[in-house]
């Protein structure tokens, strides 16, 4: 296998790794009820400002199914709907301490998941192979493979 492809199979591999294992830690840790989707919407909404439309455009998903997403999360607790200050018809979405608590519990997961990434290539190395990383990230919002 050639490098370009090696490349691309390591880092799909290791994504799909790390997301399905911040799920599993963030499901242990008393949230079974979310989705992976779900962490990618309160990345979005804990940053502030956000309408249904804005996390539709964060998600690369419709307006429709950012609704429905919303809905489901206001529906479990985990976000409310709040009045826009300057749109009557928007509402600005923010996260409940339900929605907070299981943020944290993702920030812990995913410091727990690249723990051994961290460990078995050394400090050193793993801040490089991270800022190596950044400079090639798209900018951007991280969205789910959906």
């Amino acid at each position: 296998m050639d490098d370009a492809l090696a490349f691309s199979a390591v880092v799909l591999a290791l994504s799909g790794q790390l997301v399905q294992e911040i799920h599993a830690n963030v499901s242990q840790q008393g949230f079974e009820d979310l989705r992976p989707a779900h962490g990618f919407a309160f990345a979005r909404i804990s940053m502030g400002g956000a309408t249904t439309a804005d996390l539709a455009e964060h998600l690369g998903v419709t307006k429709q199914a950012a609704a429905q997403l919303v809905e489901e999360l206001v529906r479990k607790g985990y976000v409310e709907r709040h009045p826009h200050p300057h749109d009557a018809r928007a509402r600005l979405l923010g996260l409940t301490e339900a929605g907070r608590a299981a943020t944290r519990a993702a920030d812990q997961a995913a410091r727990a998941a690249v723990a051994p990434w961290r460990e078995g290539l050394g400090e050193a190395r793993f801040s490089q192979l991270v800022a190596d990383l950044t400079r090639l990230a798209p900018p951007g919002p991280i969205r789910p493979a959906w």
